[in-house]
């Protein structure tokens, strides 16, 4: 459609009061034309071909009264307007705290096109928390997979992390580990992130690859704000179990330079110190009513690590259409852990027991002790840039981008383990474990060789591994266009869009393990204190008597050839994932319907290698590299809508076709036999053969946003997902024309199905009269059912229901916030339910994590405009993780681990 020969173009931006910050996804209405427009990152809006004319806009932005201004549009030209919305108290409504986080959120939620769920950082760069993966743990949906009692792994809808995505300011960020696609989040400090946006419906612009959700980091621009920034934060946190405090600190900034280019970013370092006590058992049996576990392990993990982050963004206005922008990232977490462990070993069955408590004794069958050390650095990385810009003519709009990302983690001289053995048999030792407490079985000795069982001499060295080198390698280059033409009619926007990405991806993994023995040595050569906590583990091993005692000798050891090469060859694996994608999508924008509908298409290609080995038994080692190539492509179409038929209500749905790709380390052929001397096989192998997860969504929601700062939202969401991927054990079988007698192999299932409900509600109660003026709330839960048959005992032909790994029926998050005057506190809790891990050989073997509800605390108090003192107590409630089987009807221990409390504190000053 021709624009009107008298049409002119009106712009302009929209900021906070204070004229602090450009307030992203503010509600513009040209009331007399019925036309809205969301405000940019950089608090810009447009409307062109407005015919000339006086016009009243209105402004909406959760958390600040509406504002209306007159302006007058000229004939061919353009007028540019600024409003500032807020009033007096717009820097403690939306600027600063956690009023601010609050209203920033909801407006961006209640701006995006699909269903979404957003968390952003204040004007003073604060964070709701400092990790990113325990931040987003407050939002619907969301809980987090810990690790040694910290945030790491995101899942969303009680999914599998796995079938998340992640992207830094629009580059898809790879995975450091070498088993996994998904992204540990505690590897970046929150403290350089602007918003993170979980994404959980997708429209054709956006990658495929996900069913779970797409989580969207941003980091800062400088044209974010009116005002530069300058923030540095000072902090100590202190870990009861370790005892010590560790630093943290931080410094962040935006500038422009002009008004045309700015620059901005941060650094962030962080060193912490923390213990964990854990328990372990494996291979539960049951012996004429007696269940026990043939191994018990008690592990002491003392462990440091120090996290740096730094980005850098350049952002430049080229021209009045065309805006530039370069961004980069640098972080790196280093992980220094030692392991102290004490593994019993039971040949036989009991020899006697009652109820909940066995006893062993060595007349029956051989007891084995082994005592070992780990001590283990490993460093991950993950680096991205990305350049790119956007043209926006009024018509025509154009955004391109090509990236750059590689994220590794490596090891170098790790000792993992060195180990010290004894063997009691016939000797008069007896070893009784009590089960009475599922979570904590404890052991006891007696007999008359009792005090075999505590001398360190009895434990002779068995053998010292080291890895050499460990190295997990993920490298994708990718580059992208975007085009769009607008058109403008009476009753609203029509734009014809279309584009092109191009992702290469390199995954790798190499492992170089070295095994040594010295017959000479025993635990009393290096003989150190515990800090375990459940119960008596001594003698253990010093943390670094080992490597010591091997590095400073090397001629005293001798290198055990066979496990060695053996060791080194099955891990090691490459995979090339080159993905070709096109969309063409139709969007229509009026005052009330947005409706975005589409098609995507995708081409995958895998170039795999990985290596068939066999271990006979004190023979030899066979290796034979293995290849294989795949591609395969996807049609996925989708459409969404977004309706608001009055005022503040807002109502979504969409449907569309996602896929998620396997893990590329169970694609890898690697094919492993281990031959003991009676001939039995037992293999573990990859599938080059697995199917990509396919999945058809539907989700629909309902938000209500306050007149004040606060929201109710309700959504249902249905996934039907076909090809979903477990491990099995087979036995007596052939896989890749390989015998086996069992063996443990990925596998696609027949289909899953998830359903699931999302309410939530927030709110600030300004309402109320002082002081209670100054309490906010936000509660969320998520109800999800998934499901999905797999075989039953590795029988093919026998499927049994499953829940679908990792994934909770119920999750839920509370917080209760009180913000007046220099006074901030909030008091959060969340809960997940329990769910499946790992497939055990049938039901009853299934490995399940228990339920988790942790309690956190923060406080802050602001001395002056410039500087806050702040009060984190992270875990205040212990809480644990416990992981179990259901052997014999009874939960029975697979993994128990407790961290204690941690206290956070420190000073942030603005300059």
């Amino acid at each position: 459609m021709a624009s009107p020969a008298s049409a002119g173009d009106l712009v302009g931006g929209v900021y906070d009061a204070s004229e602090t910050i450009a307030l992203q996804a503010a509600q513009v209405r040209l009331i007399e034309l019925d036309r809205v427009a969301t405000t940019e990152r950089d608090g810009s809006f447009a409307f062109p071909d407005v015919p000339a004319g006086e016009y009243t806009l209105e402004v909406n932005y959760v958390g600040a009264p509406s504002v209306r201004q007159t302006v007058s549009v000229p004939a061919d030209g353009y007028v540019r307007t600024d409003v500032l919305i807020g009033g007096d108290d717009a820097r403690e409504i939306l600027v600063v705290g956690q009023s601010a986080n609050l209203a920033s959120a909801l407006s961006r939620k209640r701006g995006n096109d699909g269903v979404s769920d957003v968390l952003t950082r204040d004007a003073i760069g604060q964070f709701p928390d400092q990790n990113v993966a325990e931040s987003l743990r407050r939002l619907p949906g969301v809980n987090v997979l810990n690790d040694q009692g910290e945030g790491r792994f995101v899942s969303i809808r009680g999914l599998d992390p796995e079938l998340n995505a992640t992207s830094l300011n629009g580059v898809r960020l790879p995975a450091p580990e070498s088993d996994v696609r998904s992204v540990a989040l505690d590897v970046i400090s929150s403290d350089i992130i602007e918003s993170i946006e979980i994404k959980k419906s997708l429209t054709p612009d956006m990658d495929a690859d996900t069913i779970g959700a797409s989580i969207e980091i941003e980091t800062t621009s400088a044209f974010d704000r009116k005002k530069d920034l300058l923030t540095a934060k000072i902090e100590g946190s202190y870990n009861d179990y370790a005892d010590h405090v560790s630093p943290k600190g931080s410094i962040d900034f935006a500038a422009k330079l002009s008004d045309n280019f700015g620059v901005s970013g941060g650094a962030s370092y962080y060193k912490r110190k923390f213990e964990t006590d854990n328990i372990e058992a494996d291979g539960w049996d049951d012996d004429d009513g007696l269940i026990y576990a043939e191994e018990v392990n008690y592990r002491d993990y003392d462990v440091e690590r120090e996290r740096i982050s730094a980005n850098l963004n350049f952002d430049l206005r080229l021209s009045d259409t065309t805006e530039l922008y370069l961004r980069g990232l640098y972080s790196q977490f280093d992980d220094q852990e030692y392991r102290r462990e004490v593994s019993l070993k039971f040949g036989e069955a009991p020899s006697s027991g009652s109820g909940t408590s066995v006893e062993f004794d060595d007349a029956d069958g051989e007891i084995e002790v082994q005592r070992s050390i780990k001590d283990r650095f490993e460093t991950q990385r993950i680096r991205s840039i990305v350049l790119g810009g956007e043209t926006d003519t009024g018509d025509w709009k154009a955004s391109y981008s090509a990236s750059w990302a590689k994220s590794t983690e490596n090891e170098d001289g790790s000792v993992d383990p060195a180990n010290f053995e004894a063997g009691f048999e016939e000797s008069g030792l007896a070893v009784g474990v009590d089960y009475s407490d599922p979570r904590k079985p404890l052991y006891s000795v007696s007999g008359s060789n009792a005090a075999a069982f505590f001398d360190p001499l009895e434990y002779e060295l068995d053998d010292i591994t080291v890895t050499a080198l460990s190295n997990s390698q993920d490298e994708e280059f990718a580059a992208k266009f975007d085009l769009g033409r607008e058109f403008v009619t009476d009753g609203g926007t029509f734009t014809v869009q279309g584009g092109a990405k191009a992702r290469w991806r390199d995954k790798s993994y190499n492992l170089e393990a070295r095994y040594f023995e010295n017959d000479d040595l025993t635990l009393a050569d290096v003989l150190g204190e515990q800090t375990y906590r459940l119960t008596d583990i001594s003698p253990v091993p010093n943390y670094h008597g080992a490597r010591d005692l091997l590095f400073g000798n090397p001629g005293d050891f001798t290198l055990v050839p066979l496990d060695s090469d053996f060791d080194s060859a099955v891990e090691d694996y490459s995979v090339t994932e080159d993905i070709l994608a096109g969309y063409l999508l139709g969007r229509w924008d009026s005052a009330t319907l947005r409706v975005i509908g589409g098609v995507r298409y995708e081409r995958t290609k895998n170039d795999i290698t990985g290596n068939e080995v066999l271990l006979v038994e004190d023979e030899a080692v066979t290796v034979s590299p293995v290849t294989y190539e795949r591609d395969y492509e996807h049609w996925l179409p989708s459409l969404t809508i977004r309706y608001e038929p009055v005022p503040d209500l807002v109502l979504r749905a969409a449907g569309y076709r996602s896929l998620m790709r396997p893990k590329l380390s169970k694609l890898a052929p690697r094919f492993v036999v281990e031959e003991n001397d009676d001939g039995e096989r037992e293999g573990e192998f990859g599938n080059p053969d697995l199917l990509p997860y396919e999945a058809w969504n539907l989700d629909a929601s309902a938000e209500w946003y306050f007149s004040g700062n606060g929201a109710i939202t309700a959504a249902v969401f249905y996934k039907d997902i076909k090809n979903f991927i477990v491990d099995t054990v087979r036995e007596d079988d052939v896989y890749q024309g390989i015998e086996f007698d069992e063996a443990t192999i990925p596998i696609n299932g027949e289909s899953a199905e998830v359903f699931g409900v999302e309410l939530s509600v927030a709110q600030k109660f300004d309402m109320l009269p002082a002081p209670l003026d100054g309490l906010l709330m936000q509660a969320n839960y998520t109800y999800t059912d998934a499901t999905g048959l797999v075989p039953n005992d590795g029988d093919p032909m026998d499927l049994r229901e499953i829940t679908l790994p990792a994934t909770s029926k119920h999750t839920a998050n509370v917080a209760l916030g009180y913000e007046k005057g220099p006074i901030s506190l909030r008091l959060a809790g969340t809960y997940r339910d329990s769910y499946l891990d790992e497939l055990g050989d049938d039901a009853q073997e299934d490995r399940l994590v228990d339920d988790h509800f942790q309690l956190d605390l923060s406080a802050k108090y602001r001395v002056s405009d410039n500087v806050q003192l702040f009060y984190e107590w992270v875990n205040i409630n212990n809480a644990k993780y416990f992981a179990y089987n259901t052997y014999g009807g009874r939960r029975n221990l697979y993994q128990y681990e407790e961290y204690s409390w941690t206290m956070k504190f420190g000073a942030r000053v603005n300059f």
